[in-house]
């Protein structure tokens, strides 16, 4: 891909990279400047790609900005377009199939962490302000440069408390089962995102957990209405 840029004169370019790339923390919140060593292979695949990133913006004076998301979650305010994997993976929308029924009960991968209430703590980010960073890194790419960005609110959410707020706002029962951890998933992840803040004036205002749960709810009981309903 970066060839064919070259190839075409196309001299800018956004890279949806993750938090996944520090693997477990030494600090939180974290920082850019954190030491990246991820624990899982989604991880190393991003931490690959900005490595290659980095190295064409030295060698070919591309520019490159990488944007580490923490938890992208939920959906259009407007209901018109939401997340849909198959197979689910994403702690948001699987909550909320168990609560319209698509599923008998949302499993928690691990109560022993060393959290408050332990279980798992990720930072969530809404899909529209993540859209809003990447025309904010557009603008702010430079030539010969590679820069990465944090994009998160600098709150965590425990899975626990995700349920307990999905269970309140879809007024619905949702069954929880406990499991064993899976490798790979660090207690807790949450950003700090000043670097963004100040560089690319981007602020994470659509990223209230529960505005990310009502957003993902209504996308769910509209796409899924016939399903739900039966």
């Amino acid at each position: 891909m970066l060839e064919t840029m070259r190839a075409n004169d196309v001299g800018s370019i956004v890279f949806s990279s993750s938090c996944a790339t520090y693997g477990v923390p030494t600090r939180l919140p974290i920082v850019e400047t954190e030491r990246q060593e991820p624990i899982n292979s989604y991880g190393r695949s991003k931490l690959m790609a900005e490595t290659i990133l980095r190295d064409a913006c030295a060698a070919h004076g591309l520019a490159a900005v990488a944007l580490r998301y923490f938890n992208a979650a939920g959906a259009d305010p407007d209901g018109d377009c939401g997340e849909e994997h198959d197979p689910e993976t994403h702690l948001v929308p699987l909550v909320l199939q168990a609560a319209a029924g698509l599923r008998s009960d949302i499993a928690v991968f691990g109560s022993d962490y060393d959290t408050e209430d332990g279980t798992c703590i990720r930072d969530y980010v809404h899909v529209t302000d993540l859209a809003l960073a990447h025309v904010a890194a557009l603008s702010a790419s430079q030539l010969g440069k590679f820069a990465a960005y944090n994009l998160g609110t600098g709150t965590g959410s425990s899975i626990s408390e995700v349920i307990t707020r999905a269970r309140e706002i879809t007024g619905k029962r949702i069954s929880e089962t406990t499991a064993a951890r899976r490798p790979g998933d660090p207690p807790a992840l949450v950003a700090d995102a000043a670097r963004a803040r100040a560089e690319l004036k981007w602020a994470p205002i659509h990223s209230d957990p529960d505005r990310i749960i009502e957003s993902a709810w209504l996308w769910m009981t509209a796409h899924r209405k016939s399903a739900i309903s039966g």
